[in-house]
């Protein structure tokens, strides 16, 4: 799944290995090291994803982002940010990022989330989710309502895969309580983002090897909850 990365990043030995891994991974790769100069090309030609960081000289990845939306541009963008920067609430609410990362991460983790995210912008517009979704080691049966893990199956509650539905078709994306509330049950005054707390604890349970530590089910604090295959 080879695709045209731009690269903004300040600091030359974190660009170079990004560069690096991108490239081995197949991809095509350009770099640029501020905020000014990423605009620039970003409307001047063609990319599949922009890996931005927050932290740039002459216009932050903060300010980029707002420029490249405003304007109507829907290139996906990867924000690389440090621990305790304030990006959960924003992330995809305010700024239109599609995710992020926190410094340090681990060349893993960025390379699948970059695979998410170019997964996701090819997907076409209304196309279904599969019957059958792979989930770790485990199938999810969304017509059957179980959950296979080889000869072992678990009931899925019609709620939990609605949940699970609306997570998995917004991969890598902030699903926010309220918007579980409104498509799964309806704004419903006999539930609230309680209730939604808890349907997600059950789906870890059910999906997660360790619930206390998930690796597909996550918390962005304050907000919602986002899936990552």
């Amino acid at each position: 799944m080879s695709a045209k990365i731009l690269v903004v990043e300040d600091d030359l030995s974190l660009r170079e290995g990004l560069r690096e891994a991108l490239l081995a991974e197949g991809h095509r790769v350009e770099v640029v090291e501020d905020g000014a100069r990423a605009l620039d090309r970003v409307f001047g030609a063609h990319f599949d994803l922009v890996l931005l960081d927050v932290s740039l000289p002459k216009k932050n990845g903060f300010d980029v982002c707002r420029e490249v939306r405003g304007r109507g541009l829907q290139v996906p963008i990867l924000l690389l940010t440090v621990r305790g920067e304030e990006v959960d609430r924003v992330l995809g609410l305010e700024l239109g990022a599609d995710d992020y990362v926190t410094k340090p991460f681990s060349l893993r983790e960025l390379l699948a989330r970059v695979g998410a995210i170019l997964r996701r912008a090819r997907r076409r517009p209304g196309e279904e989710i599969p019957k059958n979704f792979t989930i770790g080691d485990r199938v999810v049966d969304f017509e059957a309502f179980v959950v296979r893990r080889g000869k072992e199956e678990t009931p899925l509650a019609p709620k939990e895969a609605a949940m699970l539905r609306l997570l998995v078709a917004n991969e890598g994306r902030v699903v926010t309580r309220e918007r579980f509330l409104d498509e799964v049950w309806g704004r419903s005054l006999l539930v609230g983002p309680r209730t939604v707390d808890t349907h997600v604890g059950r789906l870890r349970a059910k999906l997660e090897d360790d619930p206390s530590s998930p690796r597909h089910l996550l918390t962005v604090h304050g907000v919602g909850y986002r899936f990552v295959s």
